[in-house]
């Protein structure tokens, strides 16, 4: 089966080609035989009916510093796609969501992953509230002494943006932290979106596991420890990848919310889990199949594309 394949991402060009996902999968669909498309999010436009990109034909290879090559900037009408990549990264602003709006225009007939949709309807901060037993205590708010309740209730808070991403804006606040007031101020100058905060975990100094789920399924996972004095354990911001096997609590939640994930379409998620809790499924633009296919020596991204394959074929 070859497959016409469009990857809507960020810049090619300053991407890590030994850690960027996009870029292995990328790399697995050439390696089957689809020709690639790329294109930039600002490149996605609707016009009279049609649902458009300006981008370029992909080649993609693993060297560093000469790991793509495109072809003569073109017009293309995403209707003649059979599979469209939704890979730009978070923030999961506005513009982010039009974005999902306008492919939600080409489906089915075109295959978009993850299926704009409920990417649009489940970010990785909220899609987690269904499941409230697999999380530890949870509080989405902008209201001030809301968030101090929720403190005094708790203890030790980590407090966040709700939309943010790749571990920017994070604080742990200890339950004497006299910072509240000053963060809860700066946030609302920036925005008018709520904050999300969660009972502070103390088995993040273990580390923070990235789960990678396939169609549903978990299919490994990686430990992301945090750098000597940080809390966060993004790697994004020092984090170091670790191997680490599956839990008997890793599978009872994947168990879960494997299922919805599937039937919702999203087929490439990442997980993120402490100790015994789950406090994020990353449904935007997952990332750690290069780190875990190193660790395991499995092809994910083969896995992947198995399962597109299968629903191009269904």
């Amino acid at each position: 089966m070859s497959l016409r394949v469009a990857i809507q991402m960020d810049p090619i060009g300053p991407i890590d080609i030994d850690a960027d996902s996009s870029f292995r999968i990328a790399e697995e669909a050439q390696a089957r035989g689809h020709s690639l498309f790329y294109y930039t999010p600002d490149k996605l436009a609707y016009r009279e009916g049609r649902v458009i990109a300006r981008g370029f034909s992909l080649v993609v290879r693993r060297e560093k510093g000469n790991h793509f090559e495109l072809g003569p900037e073109v017009e293309i009408d995403l209707t003649e796609m059979d599979v469209v990549w939704l890979r730009q990264d978070p923030p999961f602003d506005m513009g982010y969501i039009t974005t999902t709006h306008i492919l939600d225009m080409i489906t089915p007939d075109t295959l978009v992953v993850n299926d704009p949709f409920w990417v649009r309807n489940y970010p990785e901060k909220l899609l987690v509230l269904q499941f409230p037993d697999l999380t530890p205590p949870t509080m989405i708010a902008r209201d001030l002494e809301m968030l101090k309740g929720f403190r005094e209730d708790h203890g030790d808070v980590i407090l966040k943006p709700l939309y943010g991403n790749g571990g920017a804006g994070v604080f742990k606040l200890a339950k004497g932290d006299s910072n509240l007031a000053s963060l809860h101020e700066l946030f609302s100058g920036i925005n008018r979106e709520p904050l999300i905060m969660q009972k502070f975990l103390p088995d993040v100094s273990k580390g923070d596991k990235r789960v990678i789920l396939v169609d549903g399924d978990p299919v490994g996972a990686i430990n992301r420890v945090p750098a000597k004095g940080e809390t966060r354990s993004n790697m994004h911001v020092g984090g170091r990848p670790e191997k680490v096997d599956l839990t008997d609590r890793d599978r009872e939640i994947c168990s879960r919310i494997g299922p919805l994930l599937r039937e919702k379409g999203q087929v490439f998620v990442g997980i993120d889990v402490i100790g015994d809790w789950l406090t994020e499924i990353n449904v935007t633009s997952p990332t750690g199949i290069q780190e875990l296919e190193r660790f395991d020596g499995v092809n994910i991204a083969e896995k992947i594309w198995l399962a597109i394959e299968a629903r191009r074929a269904s």
